[in-house]
């Protein structure tokens, strides 16, 4: 596991963490499609919290996209970065992610966040910032909607209805297995919402939530046991 020091001016108030939003913001890209749903590699990542010890464990958990099996993993472990406040958490997090994104033997592909992208009260959650940093096509596939408004999918697996910020799209709800509660979708980096939907569906075969963030909440929470037993 890799051990992470919060970077050299790192954001320590919440105005300076909103001024780097609206700096990386403006490097979003919406207009490629990424990559094919189903080819390549597909990456998970997640974090758990130590809340005693002010500590965070991240584990980014790498896919062959065609088969969904596990073909890489890594994970690594550092303080908490940022204090808590709504529509910033991702600056608590992004240290020891981009870690343990570092610290895979192979090339990440894909990355699905456990939360936000363009679906975000600023329009940079997680997964933006974090497609942004590295470059990589990123998604997020969310549990709950955050404030956003939607009109219930049809019941059948793979309906979908619109995210809304007011009259703004900003992602979808899909529902991932018929007649259970939708995921919400949106885009961060480098993908389409199209595209993003239809790896969402390729990653939940089975389950309401993609395999790539069970496999990476699983680990997570596996490696903040071992690091800091009961």
């Amino acid at each position: 596991m890799t051990t992470v020091r919060i970077p050299e001016h790192w954001p320590t108030t919440e105005e300076q963490a909103r001024a780097v939003q609206d700096e990386l913001r403006e490097r979003v890209i919406l207009d490629e499609p990424g990559p094919p749903p189903g080819t390549g590699h597909v990456t998970g990542v997640d974090v758990a919290y130590d809340d005693a010890r002010d500590v965070v464990v991240a584990a980014a958990v790498v896919l062959d996209a065609s088969s969904l099996e596990v073909v890489a993993e890594a994970t690594a472990v550092g303080r908490v970065s940022f204090p808590y406040v709504p529509g910033l958490l991702a600056f608590r997090e992004i240290p020891t992610v981009l870690a343990a994104l570092d610290a895979l033997p192979l090339p990440p592909g894909l990355v699905v966040c456990d939360g936000y992208g363009l679906a975000h009260p600023r329009r940079f959650g997680l997964a933006s910032h974090l497609g942004v940093l590295t470059g990589l096509p990123t998604i997020g596939v969310a549990k709950n909607p955050f404030t956003f408004a939607y009109d219930d999918p049809d019941t059948p697996r793979g309906s979908s209805s619109a995210l809304l910020a007011g009259s703004e799209e900003v992602g979808r709800a899909l529902r991932t297995r018929e007649a259970v509660k939708p995921v919400f979708v949106s885009v961060g980096h480098r993908v389409t919402l199209a595209g993003a939907c239809a790896h969402t569906l390729a990653l939940t075969p089975g389950y309401r939530l993609p395999e790539t963030t069970r496999r990476a909440d699983a680990l997570c929470r596996k490696a903040l046991r071992e690091t800091y037993p009961a």
